[in-house]
């Protein structure tokens, strides 16, 4: 069986349909509202993120941002022993 006719006939059709679909003012209205909403949603369009200095690399000598690193890992780990306890 030669598959070639059946997809030629499979294209015009989406072709006929795409076409009387767009006839309209409304639902062309409607396809370039759907577009734009996909275009905002795509990670192409999102802005650069910032680069961080101290990311994932803290200095012994910042005590005070190792305080807050190890508060933070703890309590993580508080919140699953309370969930477990209960």
């Amino acid at each position: 069986m030669n598959s070639r006719p059946r997809n030629s006939y499979i294209l015009a059709g989406v072709g006929i349909t795409s076409v009387l679909l767009l006839a309209n003012k409304s639902n062309r209205e409607k396809l370039q509202s759907i577009t734009t909403k996909i275009k905002d949603y795509m990670p192409f369009n999102k802005k650069k993120y910032e680069v961080m200095e101290k990311a994932g690399h803290p200095m012994p000598q910042d005590t005070e941002d190792n305080k807050m690193v190890s508060e933070g890992a703890l309590y993580s780990v508080n919140y699953f022993n309370e969930k477990e306890q209960q």
